[in-house]
């Protein structure tokens, strides 16, 4: 399969698949207790977007995410395995040699949540020794008085690094992938915040951001291009058929 980068120059389309219990789910604004279920395997899923014509497709273990566990590595696995999506994958990964072990596993690029929050110190040393292609960080964020807060453990604790602490830093020491979630809209086809994408390209423009949560139809996927994003993840807009994946990925 032929590597296809992100970038801020081209848009790339990633439809997302979200694990519990090895099934597809949909949280609303990361909720646990609201969770919906839908009836079709993760793989048929992912063969689905392929066909459509994905190349990268974004798995996220919930299990993992809230616990540390690998709940969902193997559903993870056999759909890397298939060689037809470049996977990009997180939820769980605590230690380098998790990270390793998604590389291991046929995993493209791992996403860092928690840890990335908690230990970026850390995490700089993964970029460096894995390369800044590898890693995508994930700074999940929910607007609090003025602030944007960075919720961890799938969203369940709060932190005391914000947004703006990060993301520089990230940008300043040699990260290239950050994937930022407005919380509030995540799940809830409300929109993606265009103020939160446009913020990003001010305080960290090297990065290369994937926009997560909201987006509805066409309308927002073009919007999104419009931003200066990299990458758009969708995931309820194309389970509930709101959004036909060709036509967004040809827009």
């Amino acid at each position: 399969m032929q590597n296809e980068s992100l970038s801020n120059e081209t848009m790339v389309v990633i439809p997302a698949i979200d694990l519990r219990g090895g099934g597809v789910v949909r949280l609303r604004q990361g909720d646990y207790a609201r969770e919906t279920n839908y009836d079709i395997a993760p793989q048929a899923l992912a063969e689905n977007y392929a066909q459509a014509g994905a190349r990268w497709l974004h798995m996220v273990d919930l299990d993992g995410a809230r616990d540390g566990s690998f709940a969902n590595l193997a559903v993870i696995a056999a759909i890397a395995a298939s060689g037809k999506l470049q996977v990009q994958a997180g939820g769980g990964v605590r230690t380098i040699d998790d990270v390793q072990r998604l590389f291991d596993h046929g995993v493209a690029r791992v996403v860092l949540g928690s840890v990335a929050v908690r230990e970026p110190q850390r995490v700089l040393e993964w970029i460096a020794h894995f390369g800044p292609e590898k890693i995508c960080i994930a700074l999940d964020t929910r607007a609090n008085n003025g602030r944007w807060e960075l919720p961890v453990s799938g969203w369940t604790e709060n932190a005391s690094a914000t947004l703006d602490e990060l993301a520089p830093l990230y940008a300043a020491n040699g990260a290239r992938h950050l994937l930022c979630t407005d919380i509030a809209r995540d799940g809830m086809l409300s929109g993606p915040n265009l103020d939160l994408y446009r913020h990003l390209q001010i305080i960290a423009p090297i990065l290369a951001v994937q926009a997560s949560g909201g987006v509805r139809d066409l309308a927002d996927v073009l919007a999104l291009r419009g931003s200066g994003v990299s990458g758009a993840i969708l995931g309820r807009s194309l389970l509930e058929g709101k959004l036909d994946l060709r036509e967004a990925l040809t827009c």
